[in-house]
C-alpha cells in the first residue's frame, strides 16, 4: 500500500464513522456537541487542546499537560519565555547569555532539539539548526501556552521526543479592547507595548506592537571555550508585531488567520576583545477553516509558514547568512463516536534551507498521515494514536502512543502510557562545514510513563514516573554521531493549590540523563531541580515571588566541564491604581547569585522592573 493511498484511507475514516453512527454522535454523554478550539479553550480553563488535537477536559487526559494562562504570564518575573518555562515542572533552561541569545528548553531530560514549539498551530524554529528559536518569541504576545510532557510524535512527528510547547498568541474577541504597558529596568531595558482586540457581528481582530531596547551585560566571562571572552556589554533589540483576524462564517464555520513577527538584532562575542552582531527574523502565518460537516463530525483545513532569518551584521570570521522556510498544510478530521473522539488526518511540511554556505541538500519535504481515538467513560479514560511520517531523506518512520487512566476513587487518578518517537538529523547536523555528519542516522525513541494524581478542595498533588530510551542518539560534540543508547529516566512531582487568597505552587525534579555507552550524563541537564512559588491577593495588592534551586551539571559530554548549582530567588509586587490602571514592580535574583546555564557564559546578577500597564475593564 503506497503512502497516499494509506493517507486517502485514514481520512476517510471520519466520514465512514459519522455515517455509521449518526445517531450516537448526537447522543453519547461524553461527547458533546464540539466547537471550535480555541473558543473551547477561552471558555474552559480546564480544557486542552495539544495532548490530543482536540478539545479535552484536562482530569480526562492520560498525558501530562501544564497551561500557562495570560494572568500567570503578567505575573512571572520571567523576561523570556525559557525562563517563564523553567518554573514548570519537568522543564529546565539553558542560555548563553541574556536577551536574545541562544537559547533551549528541556523537558524531562531530554535534549532542546527533542521539544517541538508550536505557534498557533504552526511549528516555529529553524530546520538548519534543528531547534526551536526560542528567544525571539515575544511573550508580551501570547495569551496562553499549553506544555505536553512525553512523546508526542505520533501526534506531531519528529522531534516529538520530550514534548511539545504550544502558544496561543493574543486574539479577538467582540467589543472595544485596547491595553498598552511599558517597562523600565536595569541593565539599559526599556520595552513599549500597545494592542488593540475587538470585533463586531461575525468578525473578530487583533493587533499588537512591541519595541524591546536593552544594552545588557557581557555575555561571557574568562572560561568561555575558544577564547571569544569580551567584556563589553551584548545588546539585544527587538521590533515585534502580531495580528489576527476571524469570520464566523455561519453557526457552523470559521475561518481565520494570524500573523506574528519578529525582528531582532543581538550583539554576541565571538572571539578575544571581538564583538559580533547578528539580525535574527522570524515569522510566522497561518490560516484555516473549520466547521461541522454534519452532526458530530468537524473538519479543518489550515496552512501555515514559519520564517528564520538570521544575517551577520558584524562577523569576526567570514560572513554567514541562513534562511529557513517551513511550509505546512495539514487537513484534521474529528468525529464523536460511542468510544470517543476519533482523529483522523494528513499533512506536508516542506523544508527548505538557503544561505552563504550551500549545504549538499537544502530541501526535503516529509507527508504524514495519521490517525487516533481519545475518551472517557465513567472511571476509565483512554488515548491511542498511531501515525506515519515519509521523509524525502530518511524514508518512513511509524509511530505510537497508547494510554489508560482510571479513577480509583474520588480525588485519586493513576494513568500509564506508553509512546514511541523519532527525531531526523537537521540540516546542521548533516551538512555544516567542519562540523556536519553525511552519516548521521535518526534517532528513535520509546518511553514509558506512570501517573498518581491526588485531587481535592483546590489542591492538586501529581506525581510521574518516566522512562525515556533513545536508540541512535545524536551526539552534541563537535562532529556529531550516533551513540548506541541513551536513557532519561526520573519523577517527576507537583503541586498546585490555593487557600483563601493566598496560591501555591511547588515541583521537584529528579532525573538521571545518560549515555549507556560510557555511562557519562548528558550535558547541561541537571540531575534535581526545586521550585516553589506563591501569590497573595489583598485588595488592590497582588504579591509574589518564586524560588527555583538547580543542582550542578556538566556542560560537555566527557564532565569535565562542571557548572554548579544556584538558588534564584524573585519577588513582584502589582498595585491597582484604578479600574483601568496597574503599577508592576519586579525584582530578580533578589541576592545576586552569580550563575551559569551554559559554561563560560553569564546571567544576570540583580535586575529591577517596573511596568506601567493600562487595561481598561
Amino acid at each position: 500500500m503506497t503512502f497516499f493511498s494509506t493517507s486517502v484511507r485514514l481520512a476517510a475514516l471520519p466520514l465512514a464513522l459519522a455515517s455509521a453512527w449518526p445517531v450516537f454522535a448526537q447522543s453519547s454523554a461524553q461527547t458533546p456537541a464540539r466547537v471550535p478550539a480555541d473558543i473551547l479553550v477561552a471558555a474552559l480553563g480546564e480544557t486542552v487542546v495539544t495532548a490530543t488535537r482536540s478539545p479535552t477536559r484536562s482530569d480526562e487526559l492520560v498525558s501530562d499537560v501544564t497551561v500557562i494562562d495570560r494572568a500567570t504570564i503578567e505575573a512571572s518575573t520571567a523576561r523570556t519565555l525559557p525562563e517563564l518555562l523553567a518554573r514548570t515542572a519537568g522543564l529546565q533552561f539553558t542560555a548563553n547569555g541574556g536577551l536574545g541569545k541562544n537559547a533551549g528548553v528541556f523537558i524531562r531530560g531530554t535534549e532542546a532539539r527533542h521539544t517541538i514549539l508550536l505557534i498557533d498551530g504552526v511549528r516555529y524554529g529553524s530546520a538548519t539548526a534543528g531547534t526551536p528559536t526560542w528567544e525571539a518569541v515575544p511573550v508580551e504576545m501570547i495569551e496562553r501556552i499549553e506544555v505536553l510532557k512525553g512523546p508526542a510524535s505520533a501526534l506531531y512527528g519528529s522531534e516529538g521526543v520530550g514534548g511539545v510547547v504550544q502558544i496561543f498568541t493574543r486574539k479577538g474577541r467582540t467589543g472595544w479592547h485596547p491595553y498598552a504597558s511599558v517597562t523600565l529596568g536595569s541593565a539599559g531595558h526599556k520595552t513599549a507595548t500597545a494592542g488593540v482586540s475587538g470585533g463586531q457581528g461575525d468578525w473578530t481582530y487583533a493587533l499588537g506592537a512591541q519595541r524591546l531596547r536593552e544594552h545588557g551585560f557581557s555575555s561571557t566571562n574568562s572560561k568561555v571555550q575558544f577564547g571569544n571572552f569580551n567584556a563589553d556589554d551584548d545588546a539585544y533589540t527587538q521590533d515585534a508585531l502580531n495580528a489576527s483576524v476571524a469570520l464566523q462564517i455561519n453557526k457552523d464555520w470559521r475561518a481565520d488567520a494570524s500573523l506574528i513577527y519578529s525582528d531582532g538584532v543581538s550583539h554576541f562575542d565571538d572571539g578575544p576583545g571581538r564583538d559580533a552582531k547578528t539580525a535574527v527574523r522570524s515569522r510566522v502565518l497561518n490560516a484555516g477553516v473549520k466547521g461541522a460537516v454534519r452532526t458530530g463530525w468537524q473538519t479543518e483545513l489550515r496552512l501555515g509558514q514559519s520564517v528564520d532569518v538570521a544575517n551577520a551584521l558584524v562577523s569576526s570570521f567570514m560572513p554567514s547568512d541562513f534562511e529557513t522556510t517551513q511550509d505546512q498544510i495539514s487537513w484534521l478530521n474529528t468525529v464523536d463516536t460511542p468510544l470517543g473522539v476519533v482523529l483522523a488526518g494528513v499533512e506536508r511540511r516542506q523544508q527548505a534551507v538557503r544561505g552563504s554556505t550551500a549545504y549538499l541538500v537544502q530541501d526535503r519535504s516529509i507527508n504524514a498521515v495519521f490517525a487516533g481515538i481519545n475518551g472517557a467513560q465513567g472511571n476509565h479514560s483512554w488515548q491511542l494514536n498511531l501515525r506515519r511520517d515519509n521523509n524525502s531523506q530518511f524514508g518512513s518512520s511509524s509511530t505510537g502512543f497508547a494510554g489508560y487512566g482510571y479513577r480509583i476513587a474520588q480525588a485519586w487518578r493513576v494513568s500509564a502510557s506508553h509512546g514511541t518517537s523519532f527525531v531526523a538529523p537537521s540540516f546542521n547536523q548533516l551538512y555544516y562545514p567542519g562540523f556536519g555528519n553525511v552519516a548521521l542516522q535518526p534517532e528513535r525513541g520509546r518511553n514509558t510513563e506512570l501517573g498518581l494524581t491526588w485531587a481535592a478542595q483546590g489542591h492538586e498533588v501529581k506525581l510521574v514516573r518516566f522512562d525515556n530510551k533513545i536508540r541512535g542518539y545524536m551526539t552534541n560534540t563537535t562532529l556529531p554521531l550516533n551513540i548506541p543508547r541513551s536513557r532519561i529516566d526520573g519523577w517527576s512531582l507537583a503541586y498546585e493549590g490555593k487557600v483563601g487568597m493566598l496560591t501555591l505552587h511547588a515541583s521537584h525534579d529528579t532525573l538521571n540523563p545518560r549515555n549507556e555507552a560510557n555511562n557519562r550524563l548528558l550535558p547541561r541537564r541537571a540531575k534535581r531541580q526545586t521550585a516553589l512559588g506563591a501569590d497573595y491577593a489583598v485588595g488592590a495588592w497582588h504579591i509574589g515571588g518564586s524560588l527555583l534551586s538547580t543542582g550542578a551539571r556538566f556542560d560537555d559530554a566527557a564532565n569535565t566541564r562542571e557548572m554548579a548549582g544556584y538558588a534564584t530567588l524573585d519577588l513582584y509586587a502589582d498595585y491597582a491604581l484604578s479600574k483601568d490602571w496597574s503599577v508592576q514592580a519586579k525584582l530578580n535574583n533578589v541576592a545576586n547569585r552569580q550563575y551559569e546555564t551554559a559554561y563560560g557564559y553569564n546571567q544576570p546578577g540583580r535586575t529591577v522592573y517596573l511596568t506601567l500597564r493600562w487595561q481598561p475593564k
